[in-house]
């Protein structure tokens, strides 16, 4: 086993600063090379404190903001064109980033592309479900519409 400190948000692992003990494949395979996670060491503590102040500074400030946010998201469907052909099918997918572009495209706030979650792949035009966290425990669900860009 090894114990790491993640540097990022890993889901159903941890939030950026917290201290887990995980595989040492797991570690050395993906975690690690992909920036998510750096070895622990007593000298880490430090390194604890600033990453959960910086994960604290980018989270929402207070949670009537984010109710507030999540109101404005569930009530609006959100709009994604992209190009697609002439039966409807997509050229390429939607991703989390291109959500996370058109909720800010329309004013809702900056959201996070890895706390965007979409319920299946999107590779059609038509409506879908994703869900965005806000803050802990906090979950907006919202629509996509996907429609052709002109």
């Amino acid at each position: 086993m090894s114990k790491l400190i993640l540097t990022n948000e890993v889901s159903g692992l941890g939030s950026a600063g917290d201290v887990v003990e995980v595989k040492d494949g797991y570690a050395r395979n993906f975690l690690i090379p992909n920036g998510l996670a750096v070895t622990w060491s007593k000298g880490g503590e430090k390194q604890i404190t600033s990453i959960r102040a910086a994960r604290d500074a980018r989270a929402i400030a207070s949670e009537e903001i984010a109710l507030e946010i999540k109101a404005k998201l569930e009530a609006n469907p959100i709009k994604i064109a992209v190009k697609a052909g002439t039966n409807g099918r997509l050229f390429g997918a939607v991703k989390t980033s291109d959500v996370a572009d058109a909720v800010a495209a329309l004013g809702f706030g900056e959201v996070d592309k890895r706390k965007v979650q979409i319920a299946s792949k999107i590779s059609t035009v038509g409506e879908y479900e994703a869900s965005v966290r806000l803050s802990g425990d906090l979950v907006a669900q919202i629509t996509l519409n996907v429609v052709a860009a002109k």
